[in-house]
């Protein structure tokens, strides 16, 4: 399979799964348009677990090092199994809540609070796992470059709620930013699980029982498509905002639209994939935090190329500016303490 063997390429896929993981949300505004994203949740999905496992058949299963995918997938501890489930179960319970709350208050609003949040608290929870694994980096910087992104969150905080005049109601407005909030808290716990079911420290010779990344992915996808069949029924039938949707107009759908979904699961799943496989060189705490990162780029598709900020005041225009200026510094920080 193909291993990361420098600090330097782990850091290039590490900003690969930032530019991916801030970038799938485009595909729901695209469906949007005549898609509820309650419906496009499920071609996102379908769409993670199938770039999942070709992945696993391709990087997972070719080179000369670590274990092949067939072979590792049949050796992996049950109790391993188990935690990558877990894993993809509270990932998807949190991205539920994310894709709502973009639906509600956009990209702009919706990741860099959500996923901004899940970035501060992920760090400490898989920092306790590199600690307990001897993979962990210089603890100061990476809380300075935590710090700074927080300050980056509250900047978007104060921008989203002077936004310029929208369709979006002051009521929905605040919906979608709880919505964000609760998302992130849950998108914080999902990486360590994750990080628990691979050998961090050896990806060539893998301890026996634990899960080489291409496996991890696959699997961690199957537990995000078990748990949707209860987690969107559920907000199928009783959703945030708007009427109930049904499974019969999901089928209704044309193949356009359903391939868009598709599209962004694969995206998403991309970005997952490369932050495992670069968590074994550079950790999982500073992988998770680069990926994390996603908020500055969601925020720029969101307030450069969808206009989610238009009409905005000078003010909440410097707002904007300071949060970029602080989430590069804050990622700056984070690449440097892992070397």
């Amino acid at each position: 399979m193909f291993i990361i063997n420098s600090y330097s390429l782990a850091v290039v896929f590490c900003f690969v799964t930032m530019l991916c993981w801030g970038s799938w949300g485009n595909t729901q505004k695209l469906a949007a348009k005549s898609w509820r994203y309650e419906l496009f949740y499920w071609d996102y999905v379908i769409g993670m677990v199938l770039f999942s496992l070709l992945l696993a058949l391709t990087m997972g299963s070719f080179g000369s090092e670590g274990r092949p995918f067939f072979r590792d997938i049949a050796q992996i501890d049950p109790m391993n199994i188990l935690w990558l489930v877990i894993g993809g179960v509270v990932f998807n319970a949190s991205n539920i809540l994310l894709s709502a709350s973009t639906s509600i208050a956009g990209l702009s609003v919706a990741f860099p609070l959500g996923v901004g949040l899940a970035l501060v608290l992920g760090v400490f929870n898989t920092y306790l796992e590199d600690r307990a694994q001897g993979t962990a980096g210089n603890i100061p910087l990476l809380v300075i470059g935590v710090v700074l992104i927080v300050a980056a969150i509250i900047c978007n905080g104060i921008a989203s709620g002077k936004k310029g005049e929208s369709n979006i109601s002051k009521k929905d407005n605040r919906k979608g930013i709880i919505l964000a909030i609760v998302a992130g808290a849950l998108m914080s716990l999902f990486y360590r699980f994750v990080a628990r079911s691979m050998d961090l420290n050896n990806f060539a010779n893998p301890a026996e029982g634990m899960a080489t990344p291409y496996t991890a992915i696959f699997i961690f996808s199957l537990g995000v498509l078990l748990s949707n069949f209860v987690f969107n029924t559920i907000v199928m039938r009783k959703p945030f905002v708007g009427e109930p949707v049904s499974y019969r107009q999901y089928f209704a759908g044309n193949a356009r639209t359903h391939l868009v979904g598709m599209l962004g699961g694969a995206i998403w799943c991309l970005g997952s994939a490369f932050s495992y496989i670069a968590s074994g060189k550079a950790g999982a705490s500073i992988s998770y935090a680069l990926g994390q990162g996603a908020p500055m780029v969601a925020a720029i598709w969101g307030v450069f190329i969808w206009k989610e900020f238009a009409g905005a005041s000078k003010k909440v225009n410097w707002l904007l500016g300071a949060m970029f200026a602080l989430f590069i510094a804050g990622l700056a920080l984070i690449v440097i303490s892992g070397n």
